[in-house]
């Protein structure tokens, strides 16, 4: 890659960010990041931020942007982000872009490349109050379009189908209205800054990833 370059997803949920963050991060040869994996590997490894989040965590409560930040930056430094990062889900706020901004740069980073996974709440709704998970081998079913033969029963082993408490209309309805209030507005901060770049993300998993492979190789110079 022509120097390390952070690539960062934007979508609401249900939107498939983890699955394409995995793929093209893999691709890439670069970590896929997520806050609360970092949070959980600094609290596992005993590091001096994780000893002051751990007990945070514990109590259910929010860490604060300013040790998310300082986790972020820490876990930038480290050897494997050398070439580059992808970021899923963060960051979350506009106090949060703009502090990342300024660890990109003291980082050596370029600019981010930043791609907003855009899906209607109309058919993010359809998504994921349809999904249903085996309880046995946690395959992932929707009743409305990709449904087992046998409703409410897996096709591999037999498991009872299960839909998960976040995926219930009400809260579903509840998570988009907070990523509309909270995150929607990074879309445009980056618009503004010129590096966002919009895919349609309704429609299948493998041809959401081939228009990000186009991005990332109009990123490398390819």
């Amino acid at each position: 890659m022509a120097g390390k370059r952070a690539f960062i997803f934007l979508g609401p949920p249900g939107a498939g960010k983890g699955t394409q963050a995995k793929r093209i991060a893999k691709q890439l040869g670069v970590p896929h990041l997520s806050t609360g994996d970092m949070m959980r590997d600094a609290v596992a490894r005993g590091t001096e931020l994780g000893k002051i989040v751990g007990p945070i965590m514990q109590a259910g409560q929010l860490v604060s942007d300013d040790l998310v930040m300082k986790m972020v930056e820490q876990r930038l430094k480290q050897p494997d982000c050398e070439a580059g990062c992808l970021f899923d889900g963060f960051p979350r706020t506009l106090p949060q872009a703009e502090g990342l901004d300024k660890i990109l740069e003291r980082g050596g980073f370029g600019k981010p490349v930043v791609v907003d996974l855009a899906v209607s709440d109309d058919k993010l709704l359809r998504r994921l109050t349809g999904r249903r998970t085996c309880s046995v081998g946690g395959e992932i079913y929707n009743v409305y379009d990709a449904p087992s033969k046998v409703e409410g029963v897996c096709d591999n082993d037999g498991g009872k189908l299960v839909q998960r408490a976040d995926d219930r209309a009400e809260v579903v309805n509840q998570r988009l209205a907070a990523y509309h209030r909270q995150t929607k507005p990074l879309a445009d901060y980056y618009r503004q800054q010129g590096v966002l770049q919009e895919v349609d993300a309704s429609v299948s998993v493998d041809e959401v990833s081939r228009a990000l492979g186009e991005i990332v190789k109009r990123a490398e110079g390819r």
